[in-house]
């Protein structure tokens, strides 16, 4: 069959750039597009081709045109949801494709795509879950297929979702790399911004077994931590060729310390001499120096952790498991090893004057390389999108970028975001990657 796999183009809207003319704060999406790669290698028997519209914006139209596709899968964010079901109308105007949509914002809240320009929403990581339905629309001849993970709309009614998916290591199909080649057009145009240097991504694991309030994570794989096994991570590493920078994007690559001690020994043993970046929980930076040091040694450049908050009751109101001691502690332990620490905050809308204030201090006080700021943002399949539903003023989901406030401010709404851009040019004024 002819499958066409569409990456959204950057669609995320900014509050402060439209109603204030900050600029500063408006997110902008960059990276090739992994889970697209990932499900095209288990496409094998097919003739597959990725668009990837944050590189090629006006693609869409001589795609259709030059492919004639008979699936269309697409994927994407919550702020892209919308732009997703733009994206299923043009199609359904242009061929006679099936429209599949597949990610996160899918598997959290698959209703929002109950659409007439959608056909089926696969939940779940959908490697193999996407293969099946392809090849099920292949033997079957337009019948539609009943399998696990895969929900046919019913524009007008009631989706039947049937059981809830729980993906277990299968779903990642190890034996079929990432198809990186078909995005080799693309290359050029995923790069570390702050330095031009190429970057690829690589997932060695999948999933988080933590339930922190704001994260979306849970709803693809279940709560479940899904790591691939050492060997298909380094092949993996390995077909990205020339790539001097490898982003390991799971959502914490030391999940599973043991394996991640491992991976570390393999990655020194292999000769790569690739550089990487990858997530971390500062509980384990503190538990486990001695496996970074060797990690550093294999070229690990830097760490992201999730921060979040700077004091325990904030902390604790996220459900996040952890304490502001424990990541003063591995913000000096980094410090001393010399990896690089990119740090995640997250500011509330009820933030006052003395909360920025705060959070600046705190800068001043640690060395984070990168401060990474973003405001607190209910995003659907969350415990926060449930507790704070009735107070959520804007639904528009281009809007959840994590860079706006879809709840009341407390400051004067423009007085909230001059604050949050001047504690963001102030934290990136010596950068450090």
């Amino acid at each position: 069959m002819n499958i066409l796999l569409i990456n959204p183009p950057n669609c995320g809207r900014s509050i402060p750039e439209e109603r204030y003319g900050i600029t500063s704060l408006k997110q902008i999406f960059r990276g090739e597009p992994l889970a697209l790669e990932e499900l095209a290698g288990n496409l094998l028997e097919h003739h597959v081709r990725i668009l990837d519209l944050k590189a090629e914006p006006d693609g869409l139209h001589q795609a259709l045109l030059d492919m004639q596709p008979e699936v269309v899968g697409l994927t994407g964010v919550t702020c892209e949801a919308n732009t997703m079901l733009q994206l299923a109308g043009t199609i359904k105007e242009n061929c006679r494709a099936t429209v599949v949509v597949g990610g996160i914002h899918a598997s959290n809240d698959p209703a929002f795509f109950n659409h007439a320009a959608v056909d089926y929403i696969v939940v779940g990581l959908g490697k193999k879950i996407f293969a099946d339905l392809v090849t099920a629309l292949e033997r079957d001849n337009g019948k539609d297929p009943s399998l696990s993970g895969v929900i046919r709309t019913n524009p007008g009614g009631q989706l039947n979702h049937g059981p809830r998916v729980r993906n277990s290591v299968d779903d990642l199909v190890m034996e079929r790399p990432p198809a990186y080649g078909l995005v080799n057009r693309y290359r050029s145009h995923y790069v570390l911004e702050k330095l031009g240097i190429s970057m690829g991504f690589v997932a060695s694991a999948y999933g988080c077994p933590y339930s922190c309030s704001f994260c979306s994570i849970k709803g693809q794989t279940g709560g479940s931590y899904l790591a691939k096994s050492i060997d298909e991570v380094i092949r993996d590493i390995g077909l990205l060729g020339e790539v001097p920078v490898i982003r390991l994007v799971d959502a914490n690559t030391f999940g599973d310390v043991k394996r991640a001690a491992a991976l570390g020994r393999a990655l020194l043993e292999s000769g790569l001499k690739k550089q990487y970046l990858a997530d971390i929980r500062s509980d384990t930076v503190v538990r486990h120096p001695e496996m970074l040091r060797e990690w550093k040694k294999a070229g690990l450049r830097a760490l992201i952790i999730g921060f979040e908050e700077i004091d325990d009751a904030s902390l604790a109101a996220m459900n996040k498991a952890n304490k502001a001691g424990v990541n003063t502690e591995a913000i000096a332990i980094l410090n001393d090893i010399g990896i690089t620490i990119v740090g995640d905050f997250i500011i509330s809308p009820e933030y006052d004057e003395d909360d920025f204030d705060r959070l600046r201090s705190y800068f001043g006080a640690h060395r984070i390389d990168l401060p990474m700021i973003t405001v607190m943002t209910p995003l659907p399949g969350t415990s926060l999108y449930t507790s704070h539903q009735p107070r959520i003023i804007n639904h528009n989901l281009d809007y959840y970028t994590l860079t706006n406030a879809v709840t009341p401010t407390k400051l004067d709404e423009k007085r909230f975001y001059t604050l949050y851009a001047r504690l963001l040019a102030d934290s990136h004024q010596n950068v450090r990657l």
